[in-house]
């Protein structure tokens, strides 16, 4: 399933010359991932709550390619690239229109509140793998 969410870049989205500041693409694909999680049909503070089971960033390979400006209209992009038994790959992309300007490829790990690695859960790997609506 691919999941677009639209980003307005606002002022204290940039640097003194009205460009995106780096850091700020890494918060656009967080709720982009977010917003995609939660598209798929799952509450993250449930899972946490239910089965002490949560997502954390492992690593982020990420390329920026064009500059992002103040008042501009953005689209993230995030889509499952690969599932194991502990872990989610998700390519994301945030686009101006048909232009890429940033493009990341995200490796989550699914870990209990105390920190060790945990399998994802069935639930969780179903509704990750159910093709978009």
């Amino acid at each position: 399933m691919t999941h677009s969410l639209p980003v307005r870049v606002y002022y204290e989205d940039t640097d003194l010359a009205g460009i995106v500041y780096y850091a700020n693409y890494l918060k656009f694909i967080e709720r982009g991932r977010s917003e995609w999680v939660r598209a798929a049909g799952i509450d993250q503070m449930a899972l946490r709550d239910r089965l002490d089971v949560v997502f954390a960033v492992r690593r982020v390979e990420a390329d920026y390619l064009r500059p992002a400006r103040f008042g501009e209209d953005l689209t993230v992009t995030t889509a499952l690239q690969d599932l194991g038994g502990a872990r989610i790959v998700v390519a994301q992309q945030v686009l101006r229109g048909e232009d890429v300007l940033f493009r990341a490829m995200v490796t989550l790990v699914c870990l209990t509140g105390a920190g060790q690695a945990v399998r994802i859960p069935p639930e969780v790997r179903a509704a990750l793998q159910k093709p978009a609506p």
